[in-house]
Formats: C-alpha cells, sequence, structure tokens
C-alpha cells in the first residue's frame, strides 16, 4: 500500500480545520480514503476472533481496510481467524506461529494485539520499532520495566495507538464525563466499584486439556519469557486463572474500573495503594493462583479515594459509582447510567430521584482506531491511557502480594513501600 500522503490531502485536511499534530513518521503514514489498509491480527483466541475481527468488520468496507495476516501459537485458532478472513473478503489471509513473521511484512499498515497478558507489552514494544499502527489489549504490562520500554517505544515511534479499553468509546461514558465537567456533583470523594460473580471468568475460558495435540501448538512461542515446562493445554487456554501469565481480576476486570474513571473524572496516576486478596472459595484440582477475592484502594492527587473489589464467592452487590458533595454517577448499569442528589452534603440542584445521563455521540472504540490510523489523530484511548490504567493495578498487584503500602513516585516512573 502506498504510505506517502500527498500535498493536496494535507491541505484538504487542514482546510477542514482538522486539529492534527504530525511526527515525520505520523506525517508519512497519512493515507487516502482510496488506500485499503492491510491489518494483522496476533492473538487469535477468544479476544482476537470474537471481538476485534467483528469490531473491525463492522466498519470494514466504509474505512477500507482488510485484515491480511493472522498469528498465534495454537494452529486450530490461526486456522479458524484465517477461515473467517476468506469468508468475508473472499480471499486467505496469510498464516503464521509469531507475531515477529507478521511485523516482518512490509505491506501490513497495522496490527491488532490480542495475545494473552504477558505479551502485550512484548508485543507493542516490537510493533513501535517497526512503526506499524496498533490496537493493544489491556492490561498494557505486568512489571514497570516492560510497561515504560513499551511506552517510550510508542512515544519514540510517531505510530498510532489505540488500547482495548473499550468503555470509555461509550457514548453514555462520554455523557457521564460531560456530566461531571458541568459540576453538578460537586467536588468528588470516593469512586468505588464491586463487581463480583459466582465464578471467576477463567473457568469459562479453560478447554479440557486432553483434547489439545501439543503438536499443534508451538509451546516455546506461547511461554515467551516464562520457563521453559511440558505441554500443558490447561495453561494453553485456562492461563487466566495463572499469575504467572496474568495478574488476575485487579487487572483484568479492574483496569477497565480505573481507565473509566480516568477518563470521566480527569485523573491520571494515583499517590498510593494498599491492597489484599485470595482464593477462598474456588479450590480444586485446577490450582488456579489468581485470587477469587481482590480488593484495593488507591488516593490520588486532589484528595479523593479510589475502592476496587471483586468477590467471585457471591455474585450480590455489584456497584458503580463516583461519589461527590452534592450528588452521585451510578454507572452500575454503564451502559444506562444515572445521577441524582443522592447523599450529598452540601446544597444541590439535583432530585433525588435518578436522572438518565444523556448520551454523546461517539465513534465505538474500533472505528475510532481505524478512523485514526487515517487522520493521525489521537485516539480515544492513546497510549498515556495505557500507561496510566497499568501503574495502579500494578501498584495494587505488589500491595497485595507483598502486604506493604506502595507510594508512586512520578517523576522517577517507579513506585515503592511506604
Amino acid at each position: 500500500m502506498q504510505k506517502t500522503s500527498t500535498r493536496r490531502q494535507f491541505l484538504a485536511a487542514a482546510s477542514a480545520g482538522a486539529a492534527l499534530t504530525f511526527t515525520a513518521t505520523s506525517y508519512g503514514k497519512i493515507v487516502g480514503a482510496n488506500e485499503r489498509i492491510s491489518i494483522g491480527l496476533i492473538g487469535c483466541g477468544g479476544r482476537g476472533y470474537a471481538a476485534h475481527m467483528p469490531g473491525v468488520h463492522k466498519h470494514d468496507k466504509e474505512q477500507n481496510v482488510e485484515f491480511t495476516a493472522v498469528s498465534d501459537p495454537w494452529r486450530v485458532r490461526r486456522e479458524r481467524a484465517a477461515a473467517r478472513c476468506q469468508e468475508w473478503y473472499n480471499r486467505p489471509a496469510r498464516q503464521f506461529v509469531s507475531y515477529r513473521d507478521i511485523l516482518a511484512l512490509d505491506d501490513i499498515d497495522a496490527v491488532m494485539i490480542a495475545s494473552c497478558d504477558h505479551h502485550h507489552a512484548v508485543h507493542l514494544e516490537a510493533v513501535a520499532k517497526v512503526k506499524k499502527d496498533a490496537y493493544c489489549e489491556k492490561p498494557l504490562a505486568m512489571d514497570m520495566e516492560s510497561l515504560k520500554r513499551c511506552c517510550d517505544a510508542v512515544k519514540a515511534s510517531g505510530i498510532v495507538v489505540q488500547m482495548g479499553t473499550q468503555v470509555r468509546s461509550f457514548p453514555t461514558s462520554t455523557g457521564c464525563r460531560e456530566l461531571f465537567r458541568s459540576g453538578v456533583i460537586g467536588k468528588v470523594s470516593r469512586i468505588e466499584q464491586r463487581r463480583n460473580g459466582s465464578k471467576p471468568y477463567w473457568y469459562s475460558w479453560m478447554q479440557r486439556a486432553e483434547t489439545i495435540d501439543a503438536k499443534d501448538v508451538d509451546w516455546k512461542e506461547f511461554l515467551m519469557d516464562r520457563p521453559m515446562r511440558p505441554f500443558d493445554g490447561k495453561l494453553l487456554t485456562g492461563w487466566y486463572g495463572y499469575r504467572e501469565f496474568t495478574d488476575g481480576p485487579i487487572a483484568n476486570l479492574g483496569c477497565h474500573f480505573i481507565d473509566l474513571y480516568n477518563y470521566i473524572v480527569g485523573s491520571t496516576l494515583p499517590e498510593s495503594c494498599v491492597a489484599q486478596g485470595g482464593t477462598f472459595t474456588w479450590k480444586d484440582e485446577y490450582a488456579f493462583t489468581c485470587p477469587d477475592q481482590a480488593q484495593a484502594t488507591w488516593i490520588y492527587p486532589g484528595g479523593f479515594m479510589v475502592s476496587y473489589c471483586t468477590n467471585f464467592g457471591n455474585s450480590d452487590g455489584n456497584v458503580l459509582k463516583i461519589y461527590g458533595d452534592e450528588g452521585t454517577i451510578d454507572l452500575t448499569n454503564w451502559q444506562k447510567p444515572t445521577f441524582s442528589g443522592a447523599g450529598a452534603i452540601k446544597p444541590t440542584k439535583l432530585t433525588k430521584e435518578d436522572q438518565p445521563v444523556d448520551p454523546v455521540e461517539t465513534p465505538d472504540h474500533f472505528l475510532d482506531w481505524l478512523q485514526c490510523l487515517r487522520s493521525r489523530k489521537l485516539c480515544n484511548a492513546p497510549i498515556e491511557a495505557g500507561y496510566n490504567h497499568c501503574v495502579p493495578a500494578l501498584m495494587a498487584i505488589r500491595a497485595m502480594d507483598t502486604g506493604r503500602r506502595q507510594v508512586y513516585d512520578a517523576a522517577k516512573r517507579e513506585f515503592r513501600d511506604g
């Protein structure tokens, strides 16, 4: 695909009033509406196959994009994704075991990273180094060093990146942000989510190990930098339940919450964090190491507290609310949030009855990314959003593991016991 823009295209965008800021790399990748954008999918499991592919397919004709290559360590998964490409585009997608092969293709313009949690930062850093645009799933990283390397590589490259925290692109989420900015609920004092369930989510992803043929899997590619051990189909499909490959519910579920309140109230990074967790209900032959109970609290600059907890021993009590001194925003049903004067400690103009939050028209998360691939504008969830959801999650995991309060040092981009 031709990647250079014409002077006419640039001037047309400028004359239309587009607020564009380009690096040299970004400027060179502006493409015309008639030029196809070629996408590679890295990770063809549930998220890649069931979310990324159909999410883009809704817009692929309008945006002139196409999946042309897929990679996954498991043959069954990549063949399934390639077959879907054949069905959609009437031509086969190229299949690869490793993400490295996709990145080596000159005709791939952008990639979607839907791999395992312990792959995300490595994959995105590698993508940035070859200057391809990216959509990357959350959580962004499992340690601070890889998080910083990844973010620095993205910023140095000038690529367009969308983080996979799609809830911020709901029209209702933008509506909540506008409502909060109006000052109607006053000064925020606390934000909390209780996201409970009757069973941990990792059980639903795991397949019977005996149904998976080791010959179909590049086991080393899956493990990546984790220690080698004999093939285990239980780990391949049930990795969401093992701390070696993921940090559990605070990182996986909580990062959506963190990103959402950052988006709504304009927060970025916390000052401190405490957390605890453990497995108290789901003890069985699988020996999952992710906690079925977890709770974290953070204190943010500006003087408010954030609380997140998960109970996988009882599904009752789900809530997501932003509390102000003049009212409350209730996002427990984040597709239909409400606001009211409930709990106000200062005079308020709000009624005690719940009022629906007016949605604000917003492109869906995949469409926003696809549009930004051409405009080179900043995505709705850029790399900074990834850093800002990941740091609080990593602080909570360390606090839970060590039993010690964590304090964030913004100047050094690190946290310490405090």
